[in-house]
């Protein structure tokens, strides 16, 4: 991929940079909005990450007045402001997605990927997956079902968020790891295993009807309980 980082703190940007650059894609890099911006209507590229805070022209502005040039690259932010409210203006502004500092560089790698292969001229502005009686909200990141709120870890919730995606579909273990965990190859450990049996202990509850469900050789898929 070809993508530009505008990041103003220094060992952020070179974590990334380095980081992106290792696993073979190419980034360029502007440390304030002005110049970030003109950069991002100069040349294309696969997927943009903007800070939210950054010198000259903070990260909102940025994005507001890429778009207002009707160019629909994907737009990454990432910020220190993980609230509800920051996260939403985040969005309104123009982004695709919006990963909280400080954050795991698989997780990064995932969603870049996941933007990247979205059609062009697309842009998503769902906040809340829904299957029968379970709910996820995508900003406040809270799951309930039948108004049960339902605790989750961080990558339960990014498994369930996958499985809801793709919900009366099979995704295989390959698929899992890839979006959920940044690997390209099956680990041969039991860690989806593990979430998944974890994920299934407070979404299907004793005595509810099961939504969860193991594919045998294949995979998990999730659908409305029966």
């Amino acid at each position: 991929m070809q993508l530009l980082l505008i990041e103003d703190e220094i060992e952020v940007a070179d974590f990334i940079k380095q980081s992106l650059e290792e696993v073979g894609h190419t980034v360029c890099h502007l440390d304030n909005g002005r110049d970030g911006l003109t950069q991002a209507l100069a040349n294309s590229f696969d997927v943009l990450i903007v800070d939210r805070m950054l010198p000259e022209l903070d990260g909102l502005k940025v994005v507001k007045a890429i778009r207002a040039t009707g160019n629909q690259t994907p737009v990454l932010f990432l910020s220190a402001l993980g609230q509800v409210d920051e996260r939403v203006k985040g969005l309104k502004a123009g982004a695709d997605d919006y990963l909280t500092k400080p954050f795991a560089f698989s997780e990064l790698m995932a969603r870049l990927e996941a933007l990247s292969r979205r059609p062009p001229h697309v842009q998503s502005e769902i906040t809340e997956l829904v299957i029968g009686s379970l709910t996820m909200d995508l900003l406040s990141r809270k799951v309930f079902r039948d108004d049960r709120e339902i605790t989750l870890q961080g990558k339960e919730f990014n498994l369930l968020e996958q499985l809801l995606r793709n919900q009366g579909r099979v995704m295989t273990r390959t698929m899992l790891l890839e979006n959920v965990w940044g690997y390209h190859f099956d680990t041969g450990t039991n860690v989806i295993d593990v979430h998944m049996s974890n994920l299934r202990k407070k979404i299907d509850p004793p005595g509810s009807s099961p939504m969860l469900h193991t594919v045998r050789g294949a995979g998990y898929k999730i659908e409305a309980a029966a």
